[in-house]
């Protein structure tokens, strides 16, 4: 029996996220959201914003496992005359689509067992990752794999942690309402929006430590003695490879603003504590505060000349303060683009095992005047929740830039943005923004 089921918002927003225009909004509101689980329909009521009347759309997946819209009806005068024309027409026989385009399987049988990613294998088949692999698995179908070699590095040990940071980027491009130009090689990405092109490379500062077995929390003293010298140094090394490469110069990102795209995966847990040293790295200041006698909040900047590698070598701290680096608009960042944000963006869509609990742990930042701590925040998630891939990213603008990126042109208000002000570092921070993000992942036990 073909009958509708209406979903939930974040459900239709992982469906739609790659499968709609973006500027589909600009003329069309969408009302209502159903599946037909009997043939895999997914159907849509919208008000069109330009007649104000209601037009119904039908999607199926096609042979890649996109969805494509396969009957259009429009001029309903109603909400409930166009949903008596869903219930009506998916019961009969809509032409499918008849493309044959190979799915992009993710986990697929390589037999590469010995080569796989321990996180890689808990995606594949434990039941706590079930969201996750949904989620992932929805978003790869609409992924074109440039270089051929994506699956096969998704699955292995050295590649693993750079394909979920390119997957998870793509994911935030397209909420950001960005198109995308997947023709060159290189860089990972180009996207656009309003008129502008822009081209941006993904790396990340990869793993050294290969144990997966236990944790062992590092010290409140060892955490502070490596930022304060080996992780922005880490930062750097990414980085600095990225930039010898000098993409700018390539025909079709000349002349374009060029943004690098990094995350830190170099340690069990450490995007949970690292992300500071970023910001220190490429702007060559730390901060201090201290309050003055009537309880303001003075922040103190400190110069940052230099770090020393174990070999004695020393690098100069402030990577957008060198010449050579003009051509590199903006850093991006975030320290929770991981398996557990597309593990809860499944989860709050309804995706996933029954029989696995999410709580999340995170670091907000606190907007009360004078606050120098952040807060905690803990939730069970769940269908109420209303996390983004947006939340937690932040954008660092080169206040050198050869193409900069003006404040607040391209990203949402989802999205925090830094800026240099002499030697204070300003940043815009939404509403809601996480600094860090830990989940406890819960199987009940029948």
């Amino acid at each position: 029996m073909s009958t509708l089921r209406e979903i939930n918002h974040h459900l239709k927003d992982l469906y739609l996220l790659f499968s709609r225009s973006p500027f589909a909004k600009s003329f069309a509101k969408e009302i209502k959201y159903f599946i037909c689980e009997s043939k895999g329909y997914l159907c849509l009521i919208c008000l069109d914003l330009i007649d104000n009347n209601y037009s119904t759309i039908i999607l199926n997946r096609d042979s890649s496992k996109q969805y494509r819209a396969i009957d259009i009806n429009i001029d309903f005068d109603n909400i409930k005359d166009a949903e008596e024309y869903l219930i009506k027409r998916v019961t009969e026989d809509i032409d499918s689509l008849q493309e044959k385009i190979d799915y992009f399987d993710l986990f697929k049988n390589l037999n590469n067992e010995v080569k796989q990613h321990p996180h890689f294998k808990l995606l594949k088949d434990n039941i706590g990752l079930s969201a996750a692999k949904e989620v992932i698995q929805e978003i790869s179908y609409h992924y074109k794999d440039i270089d051929g070699n994506f699956i096969d590095q998704f699955q292995t040990l050295n590649g693993f942690d750079a394909r979920i940071w390119e997957l998870f980027l793509f994911s935030f491009f397209r909420e950001q309402l960005f198109e995308f130009n997947r023709v060159y090689e290189y860089p990972d990405f180009l996207i656009f929006k309003n008129g502008v092109e822009i081209a941006v490379e993904a790396v990340i500062v990869s793993r050294r430590n290969f144990e997966f077995s236990e944790i062992e929390p590092k010290t409140e003293e060892e955490i502070k003695k490596i930022l304060s010298n080996d992780m922005p140094l880490m930062f750097g090394s990414a980085l600095h490879e990225k930039s010898k490469k000098k993409y700018w110069e390539k025909p079709h990102v000349e002349g374009k603003p060029f943004l690098i795209a990094i995350a830190d995966f170099h340690d069990n847990m450490s995007m949970t504590w690292s992300f500071s040293s970023l910001s220190e790295y490429l702007y060559g200041y730390r901060y201090e505060h201290e309050y003055d006698e009537l309880g303001n909040l003075i922040v103190k900047p400190i110069k940052v000349e230099k770090y020393i590698k174990q070999n004695g070598t020393e690098i100069p701290s402030g990577f957008f303060l060198d010449e050579d680096n003009k051509y590199i608009s903006a850093i991006i960042f975030t320290s929770i683009g991981t398996l557990s944000k597309f593990n809860r963006i499944g989860k709050q869509a309804g995706l996933g095992s029954k029989d696995c609990k999410l709580i999340r742990f995170s670091v907000f930042h606190d907007h009360t005047p004078n606050a120098s701590l952040p807060n905690l925040s803990i939730y069970e998630v769940n269908q109420e929740s209303k996390e983004t891939f947006s939340e937690g990213v932040v954008i660092y603008h080169n206040p050198s830039a050869e193409y900069p990126i003006e404040l607040g042109s391209m990203f949402d208000y989802k999205v925090s943005e830094c800026f240099l002000d002499g030697e204070i570092l300003k940043t815009y921070v939404p509403d809601i923004f996480p600094y860090s993000s830990f989940t406890q992942n819960l199987i009940i036990k029948h």
